[in-house]
């Protein structure tokens, strides 16, 4: 999948950033593993707290007022900031509660939101395992959100 990712963007000209939350930076490592990646990948970071937020988005605290981690509007505002903070053309955010301890959110284990932001428009997508499996929701909300990315640029 991360190679169709590549060919699609390197066919369009186009970079992509990504902001990994509950995936841990597994999006951007599956998408590193394409030799090359620089042709299409800028950058990214794990977003894991509030201080690594702060940091990567630079974004005032009141651009999250009225906004529950783990909701598509809050991916939606994660992946227009990395898009525009790292200078690519799409933004390609995760926001999820992996299970195994309590969500700060409250937000249920087994729940993922992904936002893909670039010229074709801003698209969200909801992930649902109904699992408290850490490691495998970590998984799987990383291929849906990656699978999620690939039928965006497909349009």
């Amino acid at each position: 999948m991360a190679l169709r990712i590549a060919d699609r963007l390197r066919g369009k000209g186009e970079k992509v950033a990504v902001a990994d939350g509950a995936t841990g930076g597994l999006m951007a490592a599956s998408l590193l593993t394409v030799p090359g990646a620089l042709d299409f990948f800028v950058g990214g970071g794990v977003v894991y707290s509030l201080r690594a937020r702060d940091v990567l988005f630079v974004l005032p605290r009141e651009a999250y007022r009225g906004m529950r981690g783990t909701s598509e509007d809050y991916a939606l505002l994660q992946a227009r900031a990395i898009r525009d903070n790292f200078g690519a053309e799409w933004g390609i955010a995760e926001s999820g509660s992996v299970g195994g301890s309590s969500h700060p959110s409250g937000a249920p284990a087994g729940r993922s939101c992904v936002a893909v932001v670039g010229p074709a428009g801003e698209f969200t997508r909801v992930t649902e395992t109904g699992s408290d499996d850490r490691i495998a929701n970590m998984q799987a909300f990383t291929r849906a959100a990656l699978e999620f990315l690939e039928q965006v640029l497909s349009r």
